[in-house]
């Protein structure tokens, strides 16, 4: 599937491609992005899922609004340990399925939001 462009600094996810998504000229099954950079990301079973495993994120200045976190290919609640831990630092946890969240990703860079996401691969 492709995704319309549309204005936004900093990475886009333009489609998907297999279990992954398209940023720019790369495509990656796991993915940490940012209004900054994109990274392949190797994630935990989401039972798992900790702080720790998306470090790369809360290290953004300043801190982003909340964390998009994709669960793959359906809606997974994160552990409540996780949300609360991200929700002591400021930072909410929208959580859906891995299409949805790279979507909502393109809507809310274009509107130019301070936000981070999480994606687990399409299963």
């Amino acid at each position: 599937m492709k995704m319309e462009r549309r204005s936004a600094e900093g990475p886009v996810i333009s489609g998907f491609s297999g279990r992954g998504f398209r940023v720019d000229e790369n495509v990656y099954e796991g993915l940490l992005i940012t209004p900054e950079r994109a990274d392949s990301w190797s994630p935990p079973p989401i039972t798992e899922l900790s702080e720790a495993d998306i470090a790369p994120l809360l290290a953004l200045n300043p801190q982003p609004e909340f964390l998009l976190l994709g669960t793959g290919a359906t809606l997974v609640r994160p552990p409540l340990a996780f949300t609360r831990a991200l929700g002591e630092r400021g930072i909410g946890v929208e959580a859906m399925d891995s299409r949805a969240a790279a979507r909502a990703w393109g809507v809310l860079r274009a509107e130019l939001r301070w936000v981070a996401g999480a994606l687990y691969p399409l299963d």
